[in-house]
């Protein structure tokens, strides 16, 4: 019995041994699961822009083809339809808001084209706050950040913004967002020093507001002592953009008056900045303003806000429907039954380009390349 019992004993050792042998051989051919690591934060690169022509090639017609009203904005917007963002003012600068579609007339390209519809609708707006920090504004940046805060104040809910400052390059300090704490926190980080780019950062800011911004409307407020120094790009380069961008530009420029005029050797530096600030706005559709002193600044951002509220949008089939890539002149005219003499603002025209425009990463950066 003995030896029996031993045997079992013997046997029973001897299945527990195998069975704990092929339990651990399962466990170690079984996948491990490797330890998660910490998810990445997404990484921001710097925007750069491309050369004029190589950058510019892929933009629609004008910009009534790809940014599309997100919300806030009744108009219906055709696929073939030209958009002109129009601001009608009598002589003293009043805006004028009762024009019928009967009372305008558009010319594209001296051609006589049939205006589909005039709205007078608020459009919702993405809006860039673009602001000179350079040197030469240092004794001039609390007036300019607290004028730029009661812009900032006047964004309906619907309308979004951004901040940036530039130098010898724009910097974003604040993307497009609706939260106005946060552009006001964007305006708190301003600070001067270094030269200035004025055009390159007009340029940069324009195409960032195309790229980025998600409402149809689109300004730029740009707010500088007008000297400009530092730019890659040329003064015809940044028109170009800005129209094909479809960006309206308001320019602000805090000049010298007392260096204004022309002596033996041409125009003095603030007549020439004058001019520039002039043509940049004009060309765009927008507005330049002077302020003579630092506390009319506050007038002056009013006076910006009610000009982007009082606009027609007036809207146009073209007859010339060819997409080759030709800038198209526009011209509007008034003729209200009343023979006032009015001034009308609109973008100077739009390159007839298809396909939907290109779209670059954002950043804390947005800079202008030199072109080759």
């Amino acid at each position: 019995m003995r030896s029996k019992k031993s045997l079992l004993v013997v046997v029973a050792l001897s299945l527990v041994l195998l069975i704990s042998v092929f339990v651990n051989a399962q466990s170690s051919q079984s996948p491990q699961k490797p330890a998660q690591s910490p998810a990445q934060p997404p990484v921001k690169q710097a925007t750069k822009q491309d050369d004029p022509q190589k950058k510019k090639e892929p933009q629609r017609r004008g910009a009534e083809e790809d940014n599309q009203p997100e919300q806030g904005e009744a108009l219906k917007i055709g696929t073939d339809l030209v958009l002109l963002d129009v601001a009608v003012i009598d002589q003293a600068g009043k805006p004028i808001m009762n024009l019928n579609k009967e009372d305008f007339t558009v010319y594209e390209d001296k051609v006589k084209q049939t205006v589909e519809d005039v709205d007078r609708v608020d459009a919702p707006l993405s809006l860039g706050i673009v602001i000179d920090t350079s040197g030469s504004m240092r004794t001039k940046l609390q007036i300019v950040s607290d004028s730029a805060l009661s812009l900032v104040k006047q964004l309906k809910d619907t309308d979004e913004a951004f901040i940036a400052q530039f130098k010898a390059e724009a910097e974003l300090l604040r993307d497009f967002t609706r939260d106005k704490r946060e552009l006001e926190d964007g305006l708190n980080e301003l600070f001067t020093g270094g030269g200035t780019a004025l055009l390159d950062a007009v340029i940069a800011t324009a195409d960032h507001a195309q790229e980025k911004g998600k409402q149809r409307k689109k300004a730029l407020v740009v707010i500088t002592d007008g000297v400009e120094k530092n730019s890659n790009w040329k003064e015809k380069e940044v028109i170009k953009a800005i129209q094909e961008d479809d960006v309206q530009v308001y320019l602000i420029g805090i000049l010298d008056e007392g260096e204004e005029g022309t002596s033996l050797f041409g125009k003095s530096a603030t007549k020439k900045a004058k001019d520039l600030l002039i043509r940049l706005a004009e060309d765009s559709g927008g507005r330049a303003f002077f302020p003579k002193e630092a506390n009319e600044m506050p007038a002056v951002m009013a006076q910006v806000a009610k000009d982007l509220r009082s606009q027609y949008v007036v809207s146009y089939s073209p007859t010339n429907d060819k997409k080759d890539g030709t800038f198209r002149a526009i011209k509007i005219v008034i003729d209200p039954k009343d023979n006032r003499k009015l001034i009308v603002r609109t973008r100077q025209g739009y390159t007839a380009k298809g396909g939907p425009a290109q779209a670059s990463s954002s950043d804390t950066k947005v800079r202008a390349a030199k072109p080759e």
